[in-house]
């Protein structure tokens, strides 16, 4: 089982809830992980497509292609702004 924390009312609001407990037969990526699980999750795709979430595993800063187990906890906080992740709209 894979616990996914959803954070801000952005997210909440696509998703519908806070926490959603997931099962989970082997590794795989977090992208995946929302992909195989879209009833539930995939109200988060669009927000992983355009960069407006910041994800982490077990407190550590992850990206869509991180590695996630059985047991693990991946959270999703709302990112206003695009230009957070360093690459684009930096204001000067």
């Amino acid at each position: 089982m894979v616990t996914v924390l959803v954070l801000g009312n952005t997210l909440r609001d696509a998703v519908g809830e806070n926490v959603v407990v997931v099962g989970l037969a082997e590794a795989t990526t977090v992208k995946k992980l929302v992909e195989a699980n879209q009833e539930q999750l995939g109200g988060l795709l669009r927000f992983i497509a355009s960069r407006e979430t910041l994800i982490t595993v077990n407190k550590k800063i992850g990206a869509e292609d991180s590695l996630v187990k059985d047991g693990d906890m991946v959270k999703f906080s709302f990112q206003s702004r695009a230009s957070y992740d360093g690459t684009r709209d930096i204001p000067t």
